[in-house]
């Protein structure tokens, strides 16, 4: 796995061992980034503050900083996880616009006033069929993470049907190999 664009174009990144994770195909990563930057729905990434909910390796966090992103919060409570990122954070040199925290995605509470403005851009890639995202992005509106033009990309099985979200309305959807990315925006 690598950065598909941007600054860190090519870089390597570290996964966690096992399969408890599936990180995001370089090929899907690269089509879901090409609809990013060219949807006029889309935020900017150049600036973007983002978050990546059950981040796994990082990889879609890591490609929105490698295109301009300006900080990511990386979330995810699996310890192998969190090592990955660690190592993927130093070796990209991202020490000061990058914050990892320890914590369920779907039980986020209140954002610290110490992680600075809401999120505009919204990363979720959670296990498949185990139907953690209508938590996770009510949560991110409740415990006030997100602006108001806030965009979510989330991550199903192909196969997985998805069902409304309170606060997001889905703006567009692809199917990429045995991914489905639900582009969702806030209501």
């Amino acid at each position: 796995m690598r950065i598909v664009a941007g600054r860190f174009k090519g870089r390597p990144l570290s996964a966690p061992k096992g399969d408890r994770t599936r990180p995001t195909s370089d090929k899907a990563r690269q089509a879901l980034f090409n609809v990013l930057e060219h949807a006029d729905w889309a935020p900017a990434l150049d600036g973007a503050r983002i978050v990546d909910l059950f981040a796994g390796s990082g990889g879609l966090g890591f490609e929105a900083m490698s295109r301009g992103g300006a900080f990511c919060l990386f979330v995810d409570i699996d310890a192998g996880a969190r090592g990955a990122i660690r190592e993927n954070i130093e070796a990209l040199q991202l020490f000061g616009n990058t914050r990892l925290h320890r914590r369920s995605a779907t039980d986020l509470g209140e954002k610290p006033a110490k992680l600075g403005q809401p999120f505009n851009l919204v990363f979720l890639d959670p296990p498949y069929g185990k139907g953690l995202a209508p938590s996770a992005l009510a949560g991110l509106i409740d415990g006030n993470w997100v602006t108001e033009d806030a965009l979510a990309v989330l991550e199903v099985a192909a196969d997985e049907d998805v069902p409304d979200f309170a606060g997001w309305i889905p703006v567009n959807a692809r199917i990429w190999g045995a991914a489905k990315v639900v582009f969702l925006t806030r209501c």
